[in-house]
């Protein structure tokens, strides 16, 4: 068996890379190998359903569901006037989903439904063969197969309602298959490989070049001598890596890209809060520091109560009897609890100094949005 001499370099480099490097991230763990990304879009009707569908009765249903239902009786060879059409086991769906990276013809993906019309669950039903096409209407992939959508939703003609997670989306697991090529879908070893990083950064940028040009420098089926340093970062979003010589054909290029994959690279980390007022939750990353600080934090609540009462008019009156409230108003304002924050130097130090003080989530929120506006908090806040 043949093997080209740049193809001998990138194995043997490969093995002598691969132990020792899972203590730090690989530069495929924080970049993206540029590819063409294409949505795709569909309409389609899913059957199967047990009553739960679409509501497809003569004029009184969801128009498009019984059109799309009398149009496909009729590709069989049957004729139904859609005014005599009863049936509430399909739902019409819009039908989404992304051709994978490099995808080739017959490559299978996954696609994602959600219900168009007044279906109360797509739960148990299976996607009839649609066509998806591109945002030009080029139709790139054929759709069919089981939903899975990953709960219920069970109402009874009583009115009684039993639902777990949503019944509206699901998702059909290798529900596509691509029936024709992408263009620009091959690896084109006369462009330079792009590395688009998942987290933008300046410094990240720079050490992933540093990274590639070392390892470049250290193999000679690599070394290209017009260039000092191949690899460059473009932007902070984006490295660029021209091809060596030695890289002559497609395959050549999958295995000097999976060289390049397993380098060990840092990330930095940007110093972020980040907070989400509508459920409470607080993140800090791992670069978050805060200076010495004193906080003092209460809670003020108010209770209001309605009590129902009875006014009676005087005997032998001519007033009546009527129901009023009496609203009582009660505040309660909790002991203030104060402590000095010392500098930390972690985000382990800053939730051991929170906790401390006893502090639910959403008292952390304004304790964080507090410490931002006195200039404390080394770190950006981002709230949701």
């Amino acid at each position: 068996m043949f093997f080209s001499t740049s193809a001998l370099w990138i194995f043997t480099l490969m093995l002598v890379l691969a132990p020792g490097l899972s203590a730090q991230p690989r530069i495929k763990d924080v970049v993206r190998v540029e590819s063409p990304r294409v949505a795709l879009v569909g309409y389609g009707l899913i059957v199967g359903l047990n009553g739960s569908g679409d509501r497809s009765s003569g004029n009184r249903g969801s128009v498009f569901t019984i059109q799309s239902i009398s149009n496909m009786l009729e590709r069989f060879g049957i004729t139904v006037p859609q005014e005599q059409l009863r049936t509430r086991n399909a739902a019409a769906v819009m039908v989404t989903g992304e051709i994978p990276a490099y995808g080739r013809n017959g490559t299978r993906f996954d696609i994602t439904v959600s219900s168009l019309g007044d279906a109360k669950s797509l739960e148990g039903g299976v996607l009839l063969m649609t066509p998806l096409v591109d945002a030009a209407g080029t139709p790139f992939a054929m759709g069919q197969g089981a939903v899975s959508i990953g709960g219920f939703n069970i109402e009874t003609s009583a009115g009684e309602q039993l639902r777990k997670n949503y019944a509206l989306v699901g998702r059909v697991p290798d529900g596509a298959s691509l029936t024709r090529e992408v263009p620009g879908g091959s690896i084109d070893i006369t462009q330079p490989l792009r590395l688009h990083l998942l987290n933008p950064d300046f410094r990240t940028a720079s050490m992933i070049s540093d990274s590639i040009n070392a390892m470049i420098s250290r193999n000679p089926a690599f070394v290209d001598t017009t260039q000092a340093a191949p690899a460059a970062p473009i932007s902070p979003a984006m490295v660029e890596v021209p091809y060596p010589p030695s890289v002559a054909s497609e395959g050549d290029a999958v295995r000097f890209i999976a060289a390049l994959e397993i380098l060990a690279v840092q990330p930095d980390v940007e110093a972020r809060v980040v907070i989400n007022e509508r459920t409470g939750t607080v993140v800090a990353g791992s670069a978050v520091r805060i200076d010495e600080v004193l906080i003092s934090h209460g809670n003020l609540t108010i209770h209001t109560r309605r009590t129902p009462v009875i006014s009676q008019p005087a005997p032998f009156s001519t007033g009546q009897t009527v129901q009023d409230e009496v609203t009582e108003t009660q505040a309660e304002e909790d002991l203030p609890k104060t402590a000095v924050i010392n500098r930390t130097t972690n985000v382990g130090e800053l939730a051991e100094a929170l906790n401390a003080l006893g502090l639910k989530p959403r008292d952390m929120i304004s304790i964080f949005q507090a410490i931002k506006e006195a200039g404390a908090l080394r770190a950006e806040l981002i709230i949701l």
